[in-house]
């Protein structure tokens, strides 16, 4: 009699662990998306004939936050750096020198901090009256909360947020690299005037951010070489190159002078001047990479 109870004892486990062993059903099943500490940023150059590319893949549900940031004057990306604690800093937004007010967008934590209206010069200038409508309404790059989720996106500014998601951060720039690019569309190119406020067919320093099918972005700086020829990259090569970098969404952020990345304590610069030397100018705007 023992040992038939054994038997059936050792039945039922066996048949416990039998069904233990198949997945749950889709039903039961709760998405969740957790931060997993071993992903890490990475950093990769690539030379090209014309220019240096500075690239950093931040990695998609990882411990790392990418967030805008904003100055009260102007900073360098080093100062930037300094006061917020960051791991990495890359230019973001349009400013204007004269004034050292943003033309871009910027929204932290849900609040509107810098908006383009509000920067008299830019409003009042008469050779920019006909494009104001879409210099309003340009692409930026946005973190949304989406239940317990982040989630990174580049859409134009009257965009709404999807369904079920919350806008956090955004900052604004363009054109939209990927997946076309829209320089007619955003005002910076008005061929019937002979418009193009960026050269965007001339090689210069252009800084990037892109969105890759899995969620990660790709921060881009790309760097003239001293003394070549012709040196920099133009928007639709910039285009291709974040294309090749994987990325599915990509936008073009300040460019020129105000190019920068700075990654570890090490600052790369974009433009050069005549005998080589980086320029370092101050940006108004920048992105931040920090640990979550």
């Amino acid at each position: 009699m023992r040992k038939i109870w054994l038997l059936m004892t050792l039945v039922g486990l066996g048949i416990w662990l039998v069904l233990r062993s198949y997945p749950p059903s889709v039903s039961s099943v709760i998405p969740t998306v957790k931060a997993s500490p071993s992903k890490t940023i990475r950093y990769l150059k690539r030379t090209l004939p014309q220019s240096i590319a500075h690239i950093l893949v931040i990695p998609a549900n990882s411990r790392f936050l990418v967030t805008p940031a904003l100055s009260s004057s102007v900073n360098t990306v080093e100062e930037f750096a300094q006061k917020h604690q960051a791991i990495a800093i890359l230019n973001a937004g349009f400013f204007d020198p004269a004034n050292r007010k943003s033309t871009s967008y910027v929204v932290i934590s849900g609040q509107v901090v810098a908006d383009p209206k509000e920067n008299e010069r830019l409003v009042n200038n008469p050779n920019l009256k006909s494009y104001l409508g879409q210099i309003f309404n340009r692409t930026e790059l946005r973190r949304y909360a989406c239940g317990q989720s982040v989630r990174y996106d580049i859409a134009l500014h009257s965009e709404s947020p999807p369904a079920g998601c919350q806008l956090v951060d955004a900052i604004g720039a363009g054109p939209r690299l990927l997946p076309e690019l829209t320089l007619v569309k955003e005002g910076f190119v008005d061929n019937a005037n002979g418009r193009d406020a960026l050269g965007s067919n001339q090689p210069n320093a252009r800084t990037a951010v892109g969105i890759t099918r899995d969620g990660s972005l790709i921060l881009v700086m790309v760097a003239q070489k001293p003394n070549a020829a012709a040196n920099g990259i133009s928007l639709p090569a910039l285009a291709d190159l974040m294309k090749t970098l994987g990325a599915q969404k990509a936008m073009n952020l300040d460019g020129g002078s105000s190019s920068s990345l700075y990654y570890k304590g090490k600052t790369f610069y974009g433009k050069v001047d005549l005998e080589g030397n980086p320029i370092k100018r101050p940006v108004k705007s920048v992105l931040l990479v920090q640990e979550n």
